[in-house]
């Protein structure tokens, strides 16, 4: 269990197969919602090398640049400097390396947008939809980190 101590920031890293979409988002809100409360990063079990364009455009919609983020592996000595480690797809749940029982983990089921079909509207919506569902995730993560509930 996470507690806070004074002024504590909570370490956390969200990782998805390729790191270009789920995980970078979460990347993305987390840095710029979770300021003083979280250290974010992401990476990938197999990164892809970029950052998904649907991905970046969904989020410059909601505020928020990731372009300027990076599409990257796991540093290991990072990952063990965590205090929470998130994965976003079911791939990444089961291929994390193994960490110490003091990095708290969770899984986030959210259906990755990429594999969407359909018209250019259509697939648009589904980056929006993971897109909110990441939103909501990281702002409930923030309150449960501010009220020591994790």
């Amino acid at each position: 269990m996470l507690r806070e101590v004074g002024n504590k920031v909570f370490r956390i890293m969200f990782l998805c197969t390729g790191n270009t979409c789920r995980s970078q988002m979460a990347e993305g809100f987390a840095l710029a919602l979770g300021k003083g409360v979280m250290e974010a990063h992401s990476a990938g079990v197999n990164p892809a090398g970029h950052v998904h364009p649907k991905a970046i455009a969904v989020m410059k919609e909601a505020g928020i640049d990731i372009s300027r983020q990076d599409s990257k592996g796991i540093d290991y000595d990072l990952l063990l400097k965590m205090d929470m480690v998130i994965t976003l797809c079911g791939n990444a749940e089961q291929t994390c390396p193994t960490t110490p029982p003091a990095i708290k983990r969770t899984h986030w089921p959210i259906e990755d947008p990429v594999k969407a079909t359909g018209a250019g509207e259509d697939v648009m919506n589904e980056f929006r939809r993971a897109r909110d569902e990441i939103k909501i995730r990281i702002e409930n993560l923030i309150k449960e980190l501010r009220n020591g509930c994790i």
